[in-house]
């Protein structure tokens, strides 16, 4: 087992899943079951950072928050410390609800922060990751993946409407984020500043762009392990239980 204990590991697990509908009208998103064992989702997540040894766990949570807390508790039944910030419906977007959280005292900038979305199931080698971070001494890092496949056909016009070509489903050439990123604790200070004013504000939409627009050492980590964003009800009903229990398995031993 590999100790990672000066990570915080912060999962974004509050908004309502409005892709997600009917589903979460009775499910927050994170704690919708897959797999055969129709584990909640944010279990998943849950088992991998503790199985890189990632124990210290904030959960950014609002709808339906007593799914997860009922379900969760403290973290001790799965081995982690797990404390809970109720989002602040003045600050909206899943940067408002890290500076939220911040503002509460709940994350520090000492710390080392890995940002996880709750709608996210992957099989990454956190610990590779880290590193990667650790190594390059970035201000914060975003995990990548190639060969995404676009869910729709996508063509290429001429000025007068005419489809000059047209694809299928076709692969993206450019590394895409998983929803998953490294950062540095002595950012937080600097998010709370930049979203005073703002209605919302985007963790990857908008500091990440802001950081490297700022000239700081942001960087990608392309990984080639299974990710799969299960956000939308479409994708949702496409995840094969089989699939889920085969990859995860590993989380399950022992």
């Amino acid at each position: 087992m590999l100790w990672l204990g000066d990570i915080r590991g912060v999962i974004l697990c509050g908004g309502p899943g409005k892709r997600l509908r009917p589903i979460t009208y009775y499910f927050q998103k994170a704690m919708i079951p897959i797999g055969k064992m129709q584990k909640p989702l944010l279990e998943y997540i849950v088992r991998l950072l503790r199985f890189y040894g990632i124990k210290n766990l904030t959960f950014l949570v609002d709808y339906k928050a007593e799914q997860i807390i009922n379900y969760f508790d403290n973290g001790f039944r799965f081995g982690v410390n797990i404390t809970y910030i109720y989002d602040d419906p003045s600050l909206k977007g899943t940067a408002g609800s890290i500076v939220n959280a911040y503002r509460k005292g709940a994350l520090s900038e000492e710390e080392t922060l890995l940002i996880y979305y709750g709608d996210i199931l992957t099989n990454m080698n956190i610990k590779d990751f880290l590193d990667f971070h650790r190594g390059k001494g970035a201000i914060a890092t975003v995990a990548l993946s190639t060969g995404f496949t676009v869910r729709v056909g996508v063509a290429d016009l001429e000025a007068d409407g005419r489809i000059r070509c047209f694809q299928e489903k076709p692969k993206i050439d450019k590394p895409v984020s998983i929803a998953i990123a490294a950062l540095e604790g002595e950012v937080l200070r600097e998010m709370s500043e930049l979203v005073c004013g703002k209605r919302e504000m985007d963790f990857m939409g908008d500091v990440i762009p802001h950081l490297i627009n700022s000239g700081r050492s942001v960087y990608g980590y392309v990984t080639d392990a299974f990710w799969y964003d299960v956000g939308s009800t479409e994708a949702y009903e496409k995840l094969e239980p089989e699939i889920v229990d085969k990859i995860f398995a590993f989380l399950y031993k022992g």
